[in-house]
């Protein structure tokens, strides 16, 4: 099962002493069931914020958000992996499994299959300090896949990672994807990375965020990070923040 999303008429307002600042303002926009949608624009266009409410982090905002089936798991994937700095990578992955009813044995045997598919069979016996920056953020997506979301969070999850690992976390997420269609939000500030990733990509613009561009990534997977195509996309997404940078100041 995978989930739909549907935002009509958002807006997020943040007030402080000094006075409000609107972080979305009016936003519609729906997510099909096991679609691939990737959001960028410039900083304090309300891209993590829009993320926050889909994970039902932030329910300050006016206006409507759905989450069909109401009932759906959904995971979250952050910039840094936040994982237990006293467990394993096995027991990292094993502690949601056992926070969701599974006995010890149960959530050992699955959390070492999810880590075999995140290519982590040899390290999950070693703790998050032995492992590489890219090493803890797959055993953080490991954990994500652990509940077995109908909807995947992320939010820019490769960009604090080296080129290279991150090539290969970015090719390793589609065919997960393509194994079983979740629906993913994607938000990034790479370009190039939501055009090879996803299905969808929608362009917010300068603070107060709004949606200038909704464009379909009309290319077959697999897909290659250096086919022209992918960079004609790109060329289109990076015409379109231009424009939205230019309706107001980046905060």
């Amino acid at each position: 099962m995978s989930a739909r999303l549907v935002f009509h008429a958002l807006r997020r307002v943040f007030r402080n002493g000094r006075g409000a600042s609107v972080a979305i303002a009016e936003l519609d926009m729906s997510l099909e069931p096991g679609s691939f949608t990737a959001v960028v624009g410039p900083s304090g266009s309300g891209k993590s914020t829009l993320l926050h409410i889909a994970a039902g982090l932030d329910t300050q905002f006016e206006g409507e958000f759905v989450r069909e089936p109401a009932d759906a798991t959904l995971a979250c994937l952050f910039q840094q992996p936040r994982l237990l700095p006293w467990r394993t990578a096995r027991d990292n992955v094993a502690f949601v499994l056992e926070a969701r009813g599974s006995s010890r044995a149960q959530a050992r045997q699955r959390s070492e299959e999810l880590l075999a598919l995140v290519g982590l069979a040899p390290a999950a016996a070693k703790f998050p300090s032995q492992l590489s920056g890219g090493m803890q953020q797959r055993v953080a997506l490991a954990r994500a896949l652990a509940v077995d979301p109908d909807l995947l969070l992320m939010d820019e999850p490769f960009s604090a990672l080296d080129e290279i690992t991150a090539a290969r976390l970015r090719e390793e997420l589609v065919a997960l994807y393509l194994q079983k269609q979740r629906t993913i939000l994607f938000v990034t500030h790479d370009i190039a990375e939501a055009c090879y990733l996803a299905e969808r990509v929608v362009v917010m613009s300068a603070h107060p965020g709004r949606i200038v561009a909704d464009i379909s990534i009309e290319l077959p997977r697999p897909r290659r990070p250096d086919d022209p195509r992918l960079a004609e996309y790109a060329g289109k997404v990076l015409a379109f923040i231009d424009d939205g940078m230019s309706e107001g100041a980046i905060s």
